[in-house]
Order: C-alpha cells, then sequence, then structure tokens
C-alpha cells in the first residue's frame, strides 16, 4: 500500500438525506485498523469534511471526545494563504479500537502556554536559522546569512539535531542564553551536521553522485503550534548533472513524534516528470550499526554521542515510500537512502532521530522497534468517518 501524503489520516463523508448543509454537531468517527497501539495519533479534519458544519472560520471548530470533555485542536493552513483548511487533534487508540467524537462551532480556540507542544520559528538573530521542536525532538537548518558570517560561515542544506531530555519547549531559552552546546540539564547541540546531510537533509542523485542545494533564501511559516509546527523553505537552482533545479521544503512536525514529514518540491526545466531521484542522508562519520528494510522503505542508524565529555547514543532514521524506494548507498559523509521522486517532481519522505537520554529509548532495538511501527502507521493511517446527524 502507498503511503499517504498526510501523516495519520484519512477520511469518508457521509452525508444523510435530508439534513441542512449547517449541521450544529458533526460525528467523527476515527478507527485504528492496526492490532496495536497507537497513543498520540494525529487526527486530521480536511475542510471538505468539515464542511457541515458551515464554520467561517476553522479557529471557531471545537472537538469534543464521547465523553463530552474538549479536546485539544488547532486549526491550520496547509497551502500558505494565511486562512486555515484543516483542524488536527490528537487521541490514543487501543489496538483495533475505534473512538467517537464530535464536532461543533464556537468561540475562536484559545491557547495557553502550557498547550504548546510544538513551536518553530525564523532566527535572524543567529543568521537566519530556523529552529523547531515537539515534546520529544528540536532541530535547526541553515539560512542564507550563515553563508557570509564572518565568524564561522557554513554553505549546507543540511538539519540539524537538537536532543532534549525535557519535553518543555527549549529553543528560544537556548538561543537567548547562547549556550546550546553544554547540557544545563535539559539536552543541548551535541551533533554538528557540517556540510553533511545531517538527519534527514536531501538533495538529488544523477552521475552516481549526490547534488545538493545551498542555505535556503527564504521561510514561510504555515502552523505553529499548539499541536503542529510546520513552514516553508525556498532553496534557489542548483546544479544537478548540468541541469539548474529549484526546490521548496516543507517540514512538518507532530507532537508526540520523534520523525518530521519532510515534502521537497522540485522545479526542473521542461515538464515535470523528468524522473527525478533524491538521495536523503544521515551523516555517517559516527554511524557504527546499521539497518536497512526496503521492503518497508526506512533505514535506521545508531551511532555514539559525545555529551559533555559523557556518551550517549543518538539513532537516526529515514522512511520513505517502500514503492519509492531504491536503495541504501553511501557517499564520502552520508548514508543514503534513495528514493524516485514522484508525479509533479514532489517526494514526501519523513526522518528523526531518538536519544538514549532522553528516556524515550533505551538501545538500538528500542529504537528500530519505534520505526518500524511509525512505517506501519504510515501504512495503514487512522481512518476517518464524519457524517451529519
Amino acid at each position: 500500500m502507498k503511503m499517504k501524503k498526510r501523516l495519520l489520516a484519512f477520511g469518508l463523508i457521509c452525508l444523510w438525506p435530508g439534513v441542512s448543509p449547517a449541521a450544529t454537531q458533526l460525528p467523527i468517527t476515527a478507527a485504528n485498523k492496526l492490532q496495536i497501539a497507537r497513543p498520540g495519533q494525529t487526527v486530521e479534519l480536511s475542510g471538505k469534511m468539515l464542511e457541515p458544519l458551515g464554520a467561517k472560520n476553522f479557529n471557531t471548530i471545537h472537538i469534543k471526545d464521547a465523553a463530552g470533555k474538549e479536546v485539544l485542536c488547532q486549526a491550520v493552513d496547509t497551502n500558505g494563504d494565511y486562512k486555515p483548511d484543516m483542524v488536527i487533534f490528537q487521541a490514543d487508540f487501543a489496538p483495533g479500537e475505534s473512538k467517537m467524537f464530535t464536532g461543533m462551532v464556537g468561540k475562536k480556540v484559545e491557547y495557553t502556554k502550557e498547550d504548546f507542544k510544538a513551536y518553530g520559528r525564523f532566527v535572524r538573530e543567529r543568521f537566519d536559522d530556523y529552529a523547531w521542536e515537539n515534546d520529544r525532538i528540536a532541530h535547526r537548518i541553515y539560512g542564507k546569512a550563515l553563508e557570509t558570517w564572518q565568524g564561522e560561515p557554513l554553505t549546507s542544506s543540511a538539519v540539524d539535531v537538537w536532543v532534549k531530555r525535557v519535553p518543555t519547549l527549549v529553543i528560544n531559552g537556548w538561543y537567548m542564553l547562547d549556550n546550546y552546546h553544554s547540557d544545563h540539564g535539559e539536552g543541548a547541540d551535541f551533533y554538528p551536521a557540517g556540510e553533511t546531510r545531517g538527519d534527514g537533509g536531501n538533495g538529488l542523485w544523477a552521475d552516481d553522485k549526490l547534488w545538493v542545494s545551498k542555505n535556503f533564501v527564504d521561510s514561510h511559516s504555515l502552523a505553529n503550534g499548539p499541536i503542529r509546527v510546520s513552514f516553508a523553505l525556498v532553496y534557489k537552482a542548483f546544479d544537478v548533472n548540468g541541469m539548474e533545479v529549484s526546490e521548496i521544503k516543507r517540514i512538518t512536525l507532530d507532537a508526540g513524534q520523534n520523525l518530521d514529514h519532510y515534502e521537497s518540491i522540485y522545479r526542473q526545466p521542461g515538464p515535470p516528470g523528468g524522473k527525478l531521484v533524491t538521495g536523503i542522508g544521515i551523516k555517517k562519520k559516527d554511524v557504527d550499526r546499521k539497518d536497512v528494510k526496503a521492503d518497508k522503505g526506512y533505514v535506521t542508524t545508531w551511532e555514539p554521542l559525545k555529551q559533555d565529555k559523557k556518551s550517549s547514543h543518538l539513532g537516526c532514521a529515514i522512511v520513505v515510500d517502500p514503492e519509492a524506494f531504491v536503495k541504501c548507498t553511501e557517499d564520502k559523509d552520508n548514508v543514503l537512502v534513495l528514493a524516485n521522486v514522484g508525479k509533479g517532481d514532489i517526494v514526501n519522505y519523513w526522518a528523526g532521530f531518538g536519544w538514549d537520554r532522553s528516556g524515550q529509548f533505551t538501545d538500538y532495538d528500542a529504537w528500530k522497534a519505534y520505526v518500524d511501527q511509525f512505517a506501519q502507521e504510515l501504512a495503514s493511517p487512522i481512518e476517518i468517518t464524519v457524517a451529519t446527524q
């Protein structure tokens, strides 16, 4: 089965005859078709599903569970027009469990600081970083100002890793104090991504070589918590074996997840469909264990991580649609997953990490088990059915 572009939900709309299109309540059924427990699953309600409520602004849509308790939800803009066109919420599912929820229109949903488990921002004061995090992991990626910084210039489209040992949001505090290379009880930046792909950076593969862009030149926030952070980065055209190709990269991370969703949208000379192949990488310098599951579309690695003169371990992973998976290979800097770019010159993949000091994963086997279940969930998203009553 092909993986869905959206992380964990697809839906069916059942409109019962003889009912007003502006319903006061919208019954929602969410079903886990897998015989495994699935905590913290993101349920996505598209604009089409929400039409029966007749809401003029999706920020006024509320979700309640079967007991009538309000569930934290978030209106999301998916296309960058500053108008939310989707509502998401999260729920835990037992093996094979179905749950009932109700959507309704009310006052604008208001949040407290404590509600936020996902956040990101453009960091101009740190030479155009874009940094983002959730309650489990944190990242940054490099903007154009870093290329010419006189202190320590870096040209790289790598994805950097910031390990966390707390569920609270940390990036603002770390930038403010400017001491994120030392662990003061919350975690730190111990991962030297440099000019490698880091954890999930990609490029295009041609003539047995990985061709990569420079730093991003523009950014656009799409969603900024409390459940989901999502943004788009613009890259100038770069050389791919004599062909100029530009890229827009959309990155999405939900609360409770260790893997980000990446969507690279390429533009090449001529019509789309030129059979591009992407290479998605993990810095390989310190990797001492690697496991490839081509039939499930993923690769996992495990490596020691220097932590203030101590040693911990970091697991990284890349997950793609198994039907797009070409092979796992390496260049001088990276472990690479090669995958076919899909229709419209768009490729979707997931990449992320787990740290053994976070309390989430004790060893490599635990990390591999997490990634394997993640791949199963992508192939069998929570099934959503909505119906007016």
